[in-house]
């Protein structure tokens, strides 16, 4: 079982509570402009999780179809959809289970990509954005900057959530290829409970190579959802923009 098998499940809702909503809304406004759509676009946000962005996709004026592996935050999504306004689809990003061309764009937001140990199963997740995509779609892939991430990495923090009282303590560790997360949840009764995550630091010219070889062309690489361009030694996040070929 991959670790995002495992750590994506109910407790996944509690550990990342903080994320907030409003923001959330405000960053995928801004996103999603430089994809320059028109009002109801056909739009997939691929490894939605929680469903933040797709409902905020939604409000903007978009036809939106949220995919993730996970029951659990697919479940909290659809809690989250009251009016029932986008569809929910459980799904693997390597193996879509749509039709060729079935949208004008995808996203794929907050660092939901490099999850796979294979080389070859991350490569499969840019295929599937351009098989979806018809042709000249658009596509925006919301990276991590691995530079930024060896260089401020915290390598241990802990805090409690005063809902449940939970005390979260999570460790962290950068090499040349990944980054990763080991959260320890500790409970009131002085049980334990593990999980991991760990995404690949992918460089900017890994990117260049295998977008192009997925036929997927980048027009504007952003260093931040402020839309500054991107700096390897000082952007937060590395945003690619593009467009799928004819």
């Amino acid at each position: 079982m991959g670790w995002y098998e495992h750590s994506f499940g109910d407790d996944y809702k509690v550990v990342y509570r903080h994320r907030n909503w409003e923001q959330a809304a405000q960053e995928v406004s801004r996103m999603v402009g430089w994809l320059q759509l028109p009002e109801g676009a056909r739009l997939l946000d691929v490894g939605c999780g929680m469903g933040r962005h797709a409902l905020a996709l939604h409000a903007l004026g978009y036809r939106v179809t949220g995919v993730d592996l996970s029951k659990a935050l697919l479940r909290e999504a659809r809690e989250q959809d009251h009016q029932q306004a986008v569809t929910w689809v459980q799904g693997d990003m390597r193996q879509l289970p749509f039709e060729d061309a079935s949208f004008d764009a995808t996203v794929n937001l907050f660092t939901s990509f490099g999850y796979f140990d294979s080389e070859a199963d991350n490569e499969a997740v840019l295929r599937q954005l351009r098989r979806v995509l018809r042709p000249g779609g658009k596509f925006l892939i919301d990276y991590l900057n691995p530079v930024q991430v060896r260089r401020t990495l915290v390598p241990r923090s802990e805090r409690l959530d005063e809902q449940t009282g939970w005390r979260i303590i999570e460790e962290r560790r950068a090499d040349e290829r990944w980054v990763r997360k080991h959260i320890t949840i500790q409970l009131p009764d002085g049980g334990e409970r593990h999980y991991d995550e760990q995404v690949r630091l992918y460089e900017l010219d890994w990117f260049t190579s295998q977008l192009q070889a997925a036929d997927l062309r980048v027009t504007e690489w952003y260093g931040d959802y402020d839309g500054s361009r991107y700096n390897e030694q000082q952007s937060k996040r590395l945003i690619m923009v593009g467009e799928a070929g004819q």
